[in-house]
């Protein structure tokens, strides 16, 4: 219920927090068994030689997977700064201005991600 001072002023429901919610819950489903899965294969091919780690992830399903590990984290990782940002930082310059460098590292921090998967994975 929104009161008439709320609709003059432009305030009130944003429309997108229902979405946002349902995305962090939907990535945080997700990364609890690709981050074990990711885990897993760290442990796995600690003390092991370049070689033996470019076998690894030249093989199909673990390339995938890992790229899906780090999709889904930094996805995550930017629906929570941006929740963050919306929440506590005030003025809407700066603000707007967090929110764009967020989405641009988030996209810089997955490409170099997603490089690096691609390449070992490719390697072999």
């Amino acid at each position: 219920m929104r009161t008439p001072l709320s609709k003059v002023r432009g305030l009130g429901s944003a429309k997108d927090g229902t979405e946002h919610y349902r995305l962090m819950g939907l990535t945080s489903l997700a990364n609890v068994p690709l981050t074990l899965f990711f885990i897993w294969q760290v442990v796995s091919l600690y003390g092991q030689s370049y070689e033996m780690v470019v076998e690894r992830l030249s093989q199909p399903l673990v390339a995938v997977v890992m790229a899906l590990v780090m999709v889904s984290a930094i996805f995550h990782m930017k629906l929570g700064m941006q929740t963050i940002i919306e929440d506590y930082i005030h003025g809407e310059n700066r603000k707007l201005m967090l929110l764009i460098a967020n989405t641009f590292f988030s996209v810089f921090v997955g490409a170099l991600s997603l490089f690096a998967v691609l390449k070992l994975g490719l390697a072999g």
